[in-house]
């Protein structure tokens, strides 16, 4: 059974970790998901799954269709990249303006643990594990911002640029280490207090 996640709903945890297999990669194109299956990985009954699959075909994750049954999306084609990854940069640097005066260390404690997962991960060359804490990092600043909106619609920019945290980074990475330093160096500039140049170094990441 997976670990439960704080603060979310039955639904919300199931919904949370099919997404990021999706996402980073553990779920692939074309791959038909079973909610027999799914009940027993989940320790549940087939009700929330069937809700889940529901609300992840709804973003677009997930395919369904009458007959045939669940299963992951086709990725949008990569023109579409050009329009969404604009967005998203606006999104995750309107999102840092709104709570940046009042980051506390407690924020600073739950990025880092995201960072050292990130780490090992790149350690270990694990790109799936390194995308879904790449993922993780920037969902928590949208999330930090308290507004559900918001991250509604950053979710739905990520779901059509997903490949980009799995393949773009084995592409441009020549080791994976660069990756966690890139995003430590986030954090670093954070810490300085200077909310323009913080936003200068996020959106600098974001491309």
């Amino acid at each position: 059974m997976e670990t439960p996640i704080r603060n979310l709903s039955l639904r919300e945890q199931i919904v949370e970790h099919l997404r990021n297999d999706v996402l980073c990669g553990r779920l692939v194109e074309g791959e038909r998901l079973n909610e027999a299956e799914l009940a027993k990985r989940f320790g549940v009954s087939r009700t929330p799954i069937r809700e889940a699959l529901q609300q992840l075909t709804t973003e677009g994750l997930l395919d369904g269709q009458r007959h045939v049954g669940v299963k992951v999306a086709h990725r949008p084609l990569d023109s579409i990249r050009e329009l969404v990854v604009p967005i998203r940069r606006s999104l995750e640097t309107f999102a840092l303006r709104l709570f940046f005066d009042s980051i506390t260390e407690q924020d600073f404690t739950r990025w880092n643990l995201i960072l050292e997962k990130m780490r090992l991960a790149c350690l270990a060359d694990d790109f799936p594990t390194i995308a879904e804490q790449d993922i993780a990092f920037h969902r928590s600043i949208v999330r930090r911002a308290g507004q559900r909106d918001l991250e509604a619609m950053w979710s739905a920019i990520v779901t059509r640029i997903r490949h980009h945290f799995f393949e773009t980074q084995k592409r441009l990475y020549l080791q994976p280490i660069s990756i966690y330093d890139e995003h430590a160096r986030i954090l670093d500039v954070f810490r300085q207090g200077n909310v323009e140049a913080a936003v200068e170094v996020l959106a600098q990441n974001i491309g």
